[in-house]
């Protein structure tokens, strides 16, 4: 091979090594840019270096180069929802219920949710304080407080409040708890709610119902009794009806035969006048000795 082949060869390897570089280096540093979604603000942090740490601005909706030396972490602002259940066909495949205890001492276990949103001018203090990301947040930090709450608030209630009448109560002092936490970070909670039913010792849950039941029982036969005495009372107020009425008429009968009474002592003479009045003219057949009863004709004139 002469030194004008050699040459020539040199020369295109050096031009497709030069190529392969430049390509390999354009892959690299496409490769190294990174998406902030919409929805969602960036955080930039510098690993190594004089400007280690965690950029103090948010990044908003765009494309950022992330190098080698730089990781990118994205919070989103729009609202969040995780469930913690026992069941794997929600959430996450594992056990994420929650339990606490009653002052009894008694164990209940429940499934959780929760709905938040993190704040954007925040991200980068929120990051500061945990140094993780969104899902880790929520998974660790966020449940942890959540299972606090309840701790403390249920161990000063009793069983029968915690699963009853007083179960909102618990729940309202868990998110007030909650709250008072994340405020001053940037994450605002929206709410946490009760997914299902409760889930106590079995012979507890039965004896809670027993005596709901009973309750329940004892307020029907109450109700059952106020109304048979509301309708022995309507009873009883028809017949005072009733008689009332009777003795009205009673009583204006007895005063108009008084009267009529009265009217006849004063005149004895409208009893024949009557029975004029009334008399067709026909003589009976038989008579007791008058040649018209009821009228003495020798008066009347």
């Amino acid at each position: 091979m002469n030194k004008d082949n050699l040459s020539m060869n040199m020369n295109s390897f050096v031009g497709w090594f030069i190529a392969a570089v430049v390509l390999v280096g354009g892959l690299i540093f496409w490769s190294n840019w990174e998406k902030v979604p919409a929805g969602y603000v960036g955080v930039k942090v510098h690993l190594l270096g004089s400007d280690k740490g965690v950029d103090t601005e948010e990044l908003g909706t765009g494309r950022y180069y992330i190098g080698m030396n730089d990781e990118l972490y994205t919070f989103p602002t729009f609202s969040q929802n995780q469930i913690w259940t026992l069941s794997k066909n929600e959430g996450s495949p594992n056990d994420d219920s929650l339990t606490f205890q009653s002052v009894e001492g008694l164990e209940i276990n429940t499934d959780i949710g929760i709905t938040y949103n993190v704040k954007a001018d925040h991200a980068t203090k929120i990051f500061q304080k945990y140094r993780k990301g969104i899902d880790e947040i929520t998974s660790l930090y966020l449940r942890n407080m959540v299972r606090d709450a309840l701790v403390t608030t249920a161990s000063t209630m009793s069983i029968a409040d915690i699963y009853g009448a007083k179960k909102a109560d618990l729940m309202a002092n868990t998110i007030a708890s909650v709250r008072d936490q994340t405020k001053d970070i940037g994450i605002n909670i929206e709410k946490i709610y009760w997914i299902g039913k409760m889930r106590l010792p079995t012979s507890v849950e039965t004896a809670i119902n027993d005596k709901v039941n009973a309750s329940q029982k004892t307020v029907q036969r109450e109700n059952e009794v106020a109304q048979a005495k509301a309708e022995a009372n309507k009873v009883i107020e028809a017949a005072r009806g009733e008689a009332q009425s009777k003795l009205l008429i009673a009583q204006a009968e007895a005063q108009a035969i008084t009267i009529k009474g009265k009217a006849l002592n004063d005149s004895p003479k409208i009893i024949e006048l009557n029975a004029v009045e009334k008399w067709n003219g026909t003589l009976p057949v038989y008579t007791m000795g008058t040649s018209t009863p009821f009228i003495n004709l020798g008066e009347i004139k």
